[in-house]
């Protein structure tokens, strides 16, 4: 039997596909401790697995964790995502790895699955010829001075049939052998193979004037927000959703909304360059000026009455004490005209098209994707959201929506985990966990002196030669 532990369980995930890969071998497995903070997500893996979770994990003694075979750990990756303005080690989340390099310091599994976004590939920047930047870099080095062959990868979910493109690194580490992360089966799918049908969808005014202004087949993909992104974006304006808009001021917004964006700005205002600054009257004047430049005020006037745009200082970017950087207004500066929102500002910032593949699932964003349904347009179900990360269909829900969105949109897929574990697990069912002095202890018998060895596995290799030509077999000897 192989004998697991699952840190920062989340919605229990890992410990699914890491089940799904030993049975697929028909290996027994078993979970030897959990250890999860959010109590939605301890209510929901409790519902799950009737475990008993362990709560954080810097607050828990090696000793009382008892021993195991691997450890999976999908620790936090909001430090190292671009969501999460990537403050890497210096944000305490950061700094849980090596909570987990504490534990396998003491424990000394077989071996490990660690899960995080893509962006640690790079953190903090990476110099152009270098393939991972420097917290990657000391990540895989310190697990392999634990001893453990270490390998890495980046992996798309979409691959691994779910509809989803989800890029994630694997870090997996093995005492005997180097685990290859290349050429897995591919599997593909589309949305529509996990979409519920006639769901109930709200009637609200945002919904139906999409409805009104487009055809369905039109929504099939669109954002909705008030930045660039061309014919696959919807604007406020363009539905007129905060209120009625001349052909001239959509016109107007459209030009301005690239406008903005332009380095030149950055130079005239005297900031530093960022992608969308206010520009006065007289600039916006240089480039729209159909009209006089009393009647574009005017334009501009009803719009920031109506919210479309702003009369705001520019933001010029400082350091802060900590090295962080934020953009602050510049009261010095003259006000000028912005567009106002993002795509979290509305209801809906995204529709499905039923016939591809999703973006990746984030938890801010998670209740604002659209789903075109019989009567309407809908959000995502609970199954949809769970179908989205290859959950099991008896996988059951036991929290609000708004809680499982914010776990979803922070876990992992678990075909992925599954068919990465099906390699880190092979041939390792008898495999005890083993323990470095013990064997440096029994080289000293076998060889008659002592010597200092790079890794943990040349010292395995060299006993193990030993043994071969003593005839014994301490590995396999307890």
């Amino acid at each position: 039997m192989i004998k697991f532990i699952d840190l920062f369980a989340g919605m229990g995930g890992t410990r699914i596909g890491f089940e799904q890969a030993c049975e697929s071998q028909g290996i027994k497995s078993k979970c030897v401790f959990t250890s999860e903070i959010k109590p939605y997500a301890v209510d929901l893996y409790q519902h799950n697995f009737k475990d008993t979770i362990h709560g954080d994990i810097n607050d828990i003694h090696e000793d009382n964790i008892p021993d195991f075979d691997f450890l999976l750990g999908g620790f936090p990756c909001q430090a190292f995502s671009n969501a999460g303005k990537r403050h890497g080690f210096n944000d305490t989340r950061g700094t849980l790895f090596f909570e987990i390099v504490r534990i396998l310091k003491s424990k000394n599994p077989t071996g490990f699955l660690l899960e995080n976004v893509e962006g640690l590939v790079t953190h903090p920047q990476k110099k152009t010829d270098e393939e991972m930047g420097s917290t990657l870099t000391t990540i895989l080095n310190t697990l392999e001075n634990l001893g453990y062959n270490v390998n890495w990868k980046v992996l798309d979910s979409s691959l691994f049939g779910v509809p989803q493109k989800r890029k994630r690194i694997y870090i997996v580490g093995h005492k005997q052998n180097k685990i290859n992360l290349n050429n897995f089966k591919v599997t593909k799918t589309i949305l529509k193979d996990i979409f519920e049908k006639d769901i109930h969808c709200p009637q609200t005014t945002f919904r139906q004037k999409l409805l009104k202004n487009y055809t369905r087949e039109e929504l099939y993909g669109k954002a909705i927000k008030d930045k660039r992104g061309g014919k696959s974006n919807i604007h406020s304006w363009d539905i007129e959703i905060k209120g009625k808009t001349t052909k001239d001021q959509k016109e107007l917004m459209s030009i301005l909304l690239k406008e903005r964006r332009k380095k030149g700005w950055a130079l005239e205002i005297g900031i530093k360059w960022m992608d969308g600054m206010p520009l006065t009257l007289d600039q916006i004047y240089t480039f729209y000026n159909k009209v006089n430049i009393s009647v574009l005020e005017k334009m501009l006037k009803d719009l920031v009455n109506k919210n479309y745009i702003k009369f705001e200082h520019p933001k010029e970017l400082i350091t802060l004490e900590n090295g962080l950087t934020k953009r602050q207004p510049d009261l010095n500066k003259p006000r000028g005209y912005n567009i106002v929102t993002g795509k979290l500002s509305f209801e809906l910032n995204k529709i499905l098209d039923p016939n591809c593949i999703s973006n990746t699932i984030v938890a801010t964003e998670t209740s604002k994707i659209g789903v075109l349904d019989t009567n309407g347009i809908r959000t995502l179900t609970d199954r949809e959201c769970l179908r989205l990360f290859g959950f099991p269909e008896d996988y059951k829900v036991n929290i609000k929506q708004s809680n499982l969105y914010d776990l979803i949109g922070n876990t992992v897929v678990i075909p992925v985990i599954k068919d990465v574990c099906k390699r880190l697990i092979h041939n390792s069912n008898h495999i005890e966990p083993i323990n470095y002095f013990e064997i440096k202890s029994r080289y000293q018998m076998l060889a008659g002196h002592d010597i200092s060895f790079p890794s943990h596995i040349k010292l395995l290799q060299t006993v193990s030669n030993l043994e071969k030509a003593q005839t014994v077999d301490f590995l396999n000897t307890k």
